[in-house]
C-alpha cells in the first residue's frame, strides 16, 4: 500500500498545535469568543489560519479577496501576514457576524486596510471586475451551492500565478457518503470533480481543517 496522509487522534492533534501553532493573542481571543457563538462551526481551525498566513507570505500577496468573512478569523490572520501596504476586500452578508470582525480588526490595527462589503458576494465580485481589480490571493468560504460561481469569478479577479483557496471541500466526510444528498453536499462533490479536470489551474486538495483546495491560476 502506498503511504497516505496520517489520521489525527485528539492527542496527535493537540501535539500538532503544541509544536507548531504560533497564534497571536488577538487571534486566539477571536477564535475563543467565536467558539461560544451559534454557528461556531463555520470558523476555520487555527492551524489552517496559520497555513493561510504562510501561503500569503510565500505568494508575496499584497491584495487579498475573501468570500465569506464570518467573525473575521481568516481575514485577520492573512492581514497580519501581509505587508503594511497590503489591501483586503472581504465579502459577507451579515452585519452581526462581521461586527465582531470589525472589533478585532480595530484592535489589531488593520481596519484601514480592509474593505468590507456587505452585499451578496456575486454582486460584489461583479463590481470588482467592473473596477478592473486584480488580487494575489483569494479565499472562498461561503454558501456551498455558489462555489462554482465564486470560483469562476475568482479566475477573472486573481492574477496569473495567484492563488485561490477553497474551504470545506471534504465537508466533514459527507462527500463520500452516498446517503448525503442535500444541496450543499452535492454542490461540493460537483465542484471537486470539475476542478480536478480544470486545466486553467494547478491543483492540490490539502487535508487541513475541513479540506482546503489550493488552485494556482495558470
Amino acid at each position: 500500500m502506498s503511504p497516505r496522509t496520517i489520521g489525527m487522534s485528539e492527542d496527535l492533534y493537540d501535539y500538532l498545535l503544541k509544536v507548531s501553532l504560533r497564534e497571536p493573542q488577538v487571534l486566539e481571543r477571536l477564535r475563543k469568543e467565536t467558539a461560544e457563538m451559534s454557528g461556531a462551526a463555520m470558523q476555520i481551525s487555527p492551524e489552517q489560519g496559520q497555513f493561510m498566513q504562510l501561503l500569503a507570505e510565500l505568494t508575496g500577496a499584497r491584495s487579498y479577496l475573501e468570500v465569506g468573512t464570518f467573525t473575521g478569523y481568516s481575514s485577520l490572520a492573512v492581514a497580519l501576514a501581509m505587508p503594511a501596504e497590503g489591501e483586503l476586500v472581504c465579502c459577507d452578508v451579515s452585519e452581526d457576524y462581521t461586527a465582531m470582525a470589525r472589533r478585532y480588526w480595530e484592535e489589531a490595527g488593520v481596519t484601514e486596510r480592509i474593505d468590507l462589503r456587505i452585499a451578496p458576494a456575486l454582486d460584489t465580485l461583479a463590481a470588482l471586475e467592473a473596477e478592473k481589480r486584480q488580487f494575489d490571493l483569494m479565499f472562498i468560504d461561503a454558501d456551498k451551492e455558489a462555489y462554482a460561481d465564486y470560483f469562476e469569478a475568482g479566475l477573472k479577479l486573481v492574477r496569473s500565478g495567484g492563488l485561490i483557496m477553497v474551504d470545506n471541500v471534504l465537508w466533514g466526510g459527507s462527500v463520500i457518503d452516498s446517503g448525503k444528498q442535500d444541496g450543499d453536499t452535492k454542490a461540493i462533490r460537483a465542484f471537486n470533480l470539475a476542478l480536478q479536470a480544470d486545466e486553467r489551474v494547478s491543483l492540490s486538495l490539502v487535508p487541513i481543517g475541513d479540506g482546503l483546495t489550493l488552485a494556482r491560476v495558470r
